[in-house]
């Protein structure tokens, strides 16, 4: 049974993946993830915000020191509040190489151009096999244009792709106005893969408090549809690589996503849930449902399930949506 893929150029023994999650910062973690059947691993983000912080501490430091006598050492910067700070970050890259042998992507969570691309340049240098860029932004203007948020992304991507020579992935927001065109464009840019979905997370109002409330909800089955139904549409139209992220739980979870022509399911909730080791049950399920169907590699399988050869997929999708609601019967 062959379960290996290719996945921004890399070879992985299988599609099977902990995404960028707190479990990931743990270097024992990412040992387990390798024994259990990982194909790869993406590191947790580090977060622009973090690699202007430290820049505009530093340089504080600096001017406040050249004022000051020699003796005083008390100017540098503190430790900030976040676990990974930039330096952590790349240390952490390093040990993750030395650890294990499956490819390493690391992950840069930002929304605007600075800095913080010449930081990819950083990362690279320090061993990633490649580089996943989460592209955080939610537009609250409504002068800003849905052409100005899309040149936001592309701006981001090229700047990064002229920062490294690795692969870059880029992990989408579902909520383009033109999904397949985004697509598109972040493909003919240089994307070498595409993460679907990026999850905004949603904050509730708590009514005792009357205060906003952050709270961090873990996906179930149900979030596969989407990237599910996206990958079978781009599937084919696109020469990026294409990764499903959120919502996979399961072998069945994770075949339905590859016969949409996903090349890797990446996997969070379910191994924050059950532990690492949940990566092994699900590739040995996915091995016993293979056998019983008769196929022998994930590349036979990947893509059947397509709209690759479908002329109009828009009415494919309107067909679809006609015949759930006319088959609908009240249980």
């Amino acid at each position: 049974m062959d379960l290996s893929t290719t996945y921004l150029g890399l070879s992985l023994r299988s599609p099977l993946m902990p995404s960028a999650c707190p479990l990931t910062c743990e270097l024992d973690n990412i040992k387990r993830a390798e024994d259990a059947g990982a194909g790869a691993i993406v590191l947790p983000s580090v977060f622009e915000e973090q690699i202007t912080r430290e820049s505009e501490e530093l340089d504080l430091a600096l001017e406040q020191g050249s004022l000051s006598t020699a003796e005083a050492l008390s100017y540098f910067p503190q430790v900030g509040e976040f676990r990974l700070g930039p330096e952590d970050y790349l240390e952490h890259v390093q040990a993750a190489k030395d650890a294990v042998r499956i490819p390493i992507i690391a992950s840069l969570n930002g929304a605007s151009l600075g800095g913080w691309t010449a930081y990819a340049r950083q990362i690279q240098q320090a061993g990633a096999d490649a580089l996943e860029l989460n592209i955080y932004y939610i537009p609250t203007d409504p002068n800003l244009t849905s052409a100005e948020v899309e040149k936001t992304y592309l701006d981001i991507l090229r700047a990064v792709k002229a920062a490294v020579t690795i692969p870059v992935a880029v992990k989408l927001s579902p909520y383009f106005s033109s999904m397949a065109n985004m697509a598109r464009q972040l493909d003919q840019a240089g994307a070498d893969g595409l993460v679907l979905f990026n999850r905004f997370y949603q904050p509730d109002i708590d009514l005792d408090a009357l205060e906003v409330e952050h709270s961090l909800l873990l996906s179930t089955p149900q979030a596969r549809r989407l990237p599910l139904r996206w990958i079978a549409l781009l599937y084919g139209h696109v020469k990026a690589s294409l990764a499903a992220t959120s919502g996979i739980h399961t072998a069945a979870d994770a075949l339905k996503i590859l016969m949409a022509g996903a090349d890797v399911t990446m996997l969070c909730s379910v191994l924050l849930r059950k532990g690492i080791s949940q990566i092994g049950v699900i590739e040995r399920d996915m091995r016993q449902w293979m056998e019983q169907h008769e196929y022998e590699s994930v590349a036979q399988l990947k893509g059947c399930l397509s709209q690759e050869k479908c002329p109009e997929p828009s009415a494919f999708e309107r067909a679809q949506y006609m015949r759930v609601i006319s088959t609908w019967k009240p249980s």
